[in-house]
């Protein structure tokens, strides 16, 4: 395997505009990491402070460990064991913000490395639309992609910071939840290619409105190169609306006629769907090993990619049906006993929770249907109202039993309510209440749905049914 691009102490204080504090110059780094306990003595260490731990608090571990050098916030010099660094001959650079550091790293290394970026956002799909974008664009170049949910403004550049010469294009994701946050993992990435998946209600909390979101999200476009493009989805009217005000070149997918690269006849299957792709100049079928039609979305964003990099249809085509459900994102679960459970407990907003709704109203045909559902978090004062619109949503789609825990469980309760739902088939109460409850209902054939936000930890129902399930 190729390493990552190496580094000299010049480099370094090139990119961070830093303070030699001690340490040869030329000294040469075989890359970088903030994590003391992994790290390799050849690796610079950067000390970052994150919502648990400091990482200034073990540079005294790290220079026990032989580390090569580190990087400092200039707060925390006078705590540093400088004779011991100048000992050892550690290197040790200051700087006034550890994060921004970090990021600056990052944007130097993908200035140095001459490689290509696709940076994609939105309030859904990202992580979904980034796998199946980095499967085609790899179908075509040697490429660099985010790993796991290394998506923010520490999760970017450690991203950036693997790649190595090998590397023509690399795949990233971009994630936020307050103003500026997108403007500079896009200054950090500087995208040849900035995609944008939909906007939806999501981070209100930090941002207040729908409008904001959308803000937020085209602050990439902002960061494009000049010679770049746009590619964003026609179906949103409020894409179409940053469509209109960028001085980017703009290319649109969707199922309007609007978009350049569009799908259409698209057919749900039991366990995954269809549909054709039609490129400018050319057709093909696309078979996807995924159910939900949203899902067509971030394979037609997949495939703008792919056009743009000049990636035929069959390649498409090929990187496209290989994907597979990443976990806890629309995961098709069948057990022993019959039961089907639609795992999709990574993350939940309004948007990608009345998606999951209308897939499991898809796929259970005539079965019995439940939604279990967590909190929807980082909505703000639209809180309540949202969480009843979804009651009310589950209860329209034909839902069976709703089974609700949290803060907002009442909401989703009376929106449920609102729409005539028998409440004996309304359920509130904590995770082991509810897979109690439901292993004494559940039968053959049923269809289970769980979806919450990430801190819900809705994962564990899965877990727990599971073990039920498959007993």
């Amino acid at each position: 395997m190729t390493k990552p691009i190496p580094w000299t102490t010049a480099e370094i204080l090139e990119a961070t505009e830093g303070n030699l504090l001690c340490g040869d110059i030329n000294k040469v780094f075989a890359g970088v990491s903030i994590d003391s306990r992994r790290i390799a003595p050849d690796k610079l260490f950067v000390a970052i402070k994150g919502d648990v731990h400091d990482g200034h608090n073990f540079c005294g571990d790290v220079i026990d460990g032989e580390i090569a050098g580190f990087v400092i916030s200039k707060d925390h010099a006078d705590a540093l064991p400088g004779r011991m660094c100048r000992e050892k001959g550690v290197v040790c650079i200051t700087v006034p913000d550890t994060v921004k550091a970090l990021g600056d790293l990052a944007a130097f290394q993908r200035k140095r490395s001459n490689v290509s970026v696709v940076a994609i956002t939105g309030s859904n799909g990202k992580t979904t639309t980034r796998t199946m974008t980095a499967a085609v664009v790899a179908q075509c170049f040697p490429t660099l992609t985010t790993s796991g949910n290394l998506n923010n403004e520490i999760g970017l550049p450690l991203t950036l910071l693997n790649l190595n010469p090998h590397h023509q294009w690399a795949v990233v994701e971009l994630a936020m939840n307050r103003p500026g946050e997108i403007e500079r993992l896009g200054a950090i990435c500087s995208p040849q290619i900035g995609l944008i998946t939909n906007i939806a209600p999501a981070h209100l909390e930090g941002l207040g409105s729908i409008d904001a979101v959308m803000e937020a999200k085209g602050e990439l476009l902002n960061n494009i190169r000049p010679d770049g493009t746009a590619a964003l989805n026609a179906d949103d009217p409020k894409l179409m609306q940053l469509a209109d005000k960028t001085p980017a070149n703009v290319v649109l997918f969707g199922l309007s006629k609007k978009g350049q690269i569009r799908g259409r006849s698209i057919r749900e299957k039991e366990l995954g769907l269809s549909f054709t792709l039609l490129l400018p100049s050319e057709s093909i079928t696309i078979e996807l090993a995924t159910p939900g039609s949203f899902m067509v979305s971030n394979a037609l964003a997949a495939a703008t990619v792919g056009h743009l990099l000049g990636a035929s249809a069959a390649k498409i085509k090929t990187a496209l049906e290989s994907f597979q459900p990443l976990k806890g994102r629309l995961n098709l679960l069948q057990t022993r006993k019959a039961i089907n459970i639609i795992d999709d407990t990574y993350n939940a907003n309004p948007g990608s929770m009345s998606a999951a709704i209308q897939t499991l109203r898809s796929l259970k045909g005539d079965n019995r249907s439940v939604l279990v559902t967590g909190d929807m978090l980082e909505l703000g004062e639209h809180s309540e109202s949202l969480h009843v619109k979804i009651g009310a949503l589950s209860a329209r789609s034909g839902i069976s039993r709703i089974y609700a825990t949290g803060k907002f469980a009442e909401a989703v309760a009376a929106g449920a309510r609102d729409e005539d739902m028998d409440s004996g088939n309304i359920i509130i109460g904590s995770k082991d209440y509810i897979v109690t409850n439901l292993a004494e209902w559940l039968g053959p054939g049923d269809w289970v749905l769980v979806k919450g936000s990430r801190s819900m930890a809705m994962e564990k129902v899965v877990e727990k049914l599971l073990n039920w399930a498959n007993d």
